[in-house]
C-alpha cells in the first residue's frame, strides 16, 4: 500500500519499473507550446537535454531554437553534456526538461551560464518545490515565476508516447530570470 502511494506521486526510488538508464522521458510537445504562450519573448533558445527534440522541434518552428544537445545520440541535436559544458551562453535563454536525478545541477549551471536578464526554464515534478537542498536553491535563486500545468502533461520513458499514454505527475514550468530577487509568482497554464 505505502508503495503504490509513492509510485503514485512519482517518486522514482519507488517505482515498478526500471527507471530509463539516463533518465529519459521525452515531453509532450504540449509543454513547448505552452510554454511559448506565457513567455513569449524567449529567444536564440538551447535545448540541452532534447533527446529526440520534442521540445526543441516546437521552439525550431517558432525560430526561437539557437542550440540543441544532450547527452545520447537520439537522432536530433548535438552530443554535448551540458553540465560539463564551461562555456558562457550569451544572449541567450536556457530551457529543457532535464533529468530529473540532476535537475538541481543542471538549473545552477544553467544560471551560470546565461546573461542577467535571460531566463532559465525547466519542465520539472511539482514535488521540485519541497526538499531542504531545493529550498536553499530557491532562497539563492528564486524562481521568477511557476507555471504550474492544470493538465497532466505526458513524459513519456524512452519518447514511446504509443505505451506512455498518460502522466499521474504533475508538473510545471520554473521559470528563473538571471539577477531576480523577488518573490516566486505561481500561475496555473491550460
Amino acid at each position: 500500500m505505502k508503495e503504490d502511494i509513492f509510485r503514485n506521486i512519482g517518486a522514482s526510488n519507488h517505482s515498478r519499473l526500471t527507471r530509463e538508464e539516463n533518465d529519459y522521458y521525452a515531453t509532450d510537445p504540449i509543454a513547448g507550446y505552452l510554454l511559448l504562450e506565457v513567455e513569449p519573448d524567449l529567444t536564440n533558445i538551447w535545448e540541452c537535454a532534447c533527446g529526440a527534440g520534442h521540445l526543441a522541434k516546437v521552439f525550431e518552428s517558432f525560430r526561437k531554437l539557437s542550440k540543441a544537445t544532450d547527452l545520447i545520440d537520439r537522432g536530433y541535436g548535438d552530443v554535448e553534456d551540458f553540465l560539463l559544458n564551461k562555456e558562457p551562453y550569451n544572449n541567450g535563454d536556457i530551457v529543457t526538461n532535464p533529468p530529473y536525478k540532476y535537475a538541481q545541477q543542471f538549473v545552477e549551471h544553467a544560471l551560470s551560464k546565461v546573461d542577467v536578464g535571460r531566463k532559465v526554464c525547466m519542465f520539472l515534478k511539482v514535488l521540485f518545490l519541497e526538499g531542504k537542498a531545493r529550498k536553499e536553491l530557491f532562497n539563492k535563486y528564486p524562481p521568477k515565476t511557476v507555471y504550474i500545468s492544470s493538465s497532466r502533461i505526458n513524459c513519456a520513458k524512452n519518447g514511446d508516447f504509443d505505451t506512455y499514454t498518460s502522466s499521474a505527475i504533475a508538473y510545471a514550468w520554473f521559470i528563473w530570470e538571471k539577477g531576480y530577487c523577488g518573490e516566486t509568482i505561481i500561475k496555473w497554464t491550460n
